[in-house]
């Protein structure tokens, strides 16, 4: 009799030590997706994204390079008052276009328009202008410290500047290129007849 008793308590003793196996790897796999929900909760996970997108220039689009001018000079930042731009507010967050629009119309800036963009789900700022306000453009994006530059099929000079949920604040005023300064690249731009289709410009009344 004592050996199917052995028998019997080797089994119960291997299916305990089986279940406590499973268990383990089950509670093992839910503190992990825990953790993990956890991280993207704290926006841990998020802000790593985010710092990726705020220190790579341009992140995800091709800017055109700033043509030189016909007698072979490199390009030159613009003098703030001529250009002029509308600011949009992409963000669920009243008052936010307007609030960049006052601080760029400080900087002497010639503000056309605040309103509110097509959409409010914007997550990066974005800067689109058309080919003949090439350095312009440039001159506004030096302002931002991550706003990406968009080149459309607009034919005039005005710039539009969507403002993003990732906007924090612009560059110091003594951190900004002045006015007569060659214009930094990206190192990623290409020459303006190799950009490819471009996209439709948001509507608006031509500036010259």
């Amino acid at each position: 009799m004592t050996e199917p008793m052995n028998e019997r308590e080797a089994r119960k003793q291997y299916v305990r030590s089986r279940q406590t196996v499973v268990f383990t790897f089950i509670g093992a796999v839910m503190a992990a997706a825990m953790v993990i929900s956890l991280l993207f909760y704290t926006g841990a996970i998020g802000s790593v994204e985010h710092k990726a997108i705020a220190v790579q220039p341009n992140f995800g689009v091709t800017a055109p390079c700033a043509p030189k001018s016909q007698d072979g000079n490199e390009a030159k930042y613009a003098n703030n008052a001529d250009v002029t731009m509308r600011v949009l507010n992409g963000t669920k967050f009243s008052g936010f276009a307007k609030a960049v629009g006052d601080a760029l119309e400080n900087r002497n800036f010639r503000i056309s328009t605040i309103d509110t963009f097509t959409r409010q789900n914007v997550t990066r700022t974005t800067i689109y202008f058309g080919k003949a306000a090439i350095p312009q453009a440039y001159t506004v994006a030096s302002n931002f410290t991550d706003a990406r530059m968009v080149m459309d099929d607009r034919g005039d000079k005005l710039i539009d500047v969507v403002v993003g949920a990732t906007f924090n604040d612009l560059r110091t005023q003594k951190s900004v290129p002045a006015a007569g300064a060659k214009i930094t690249n990206f190192s990623t731009c290409k020459p303006v007849d190799q950009m490819g289709t471009l996209p439709k410009a948001i509507a608006h009344d031509p500036v010259n």
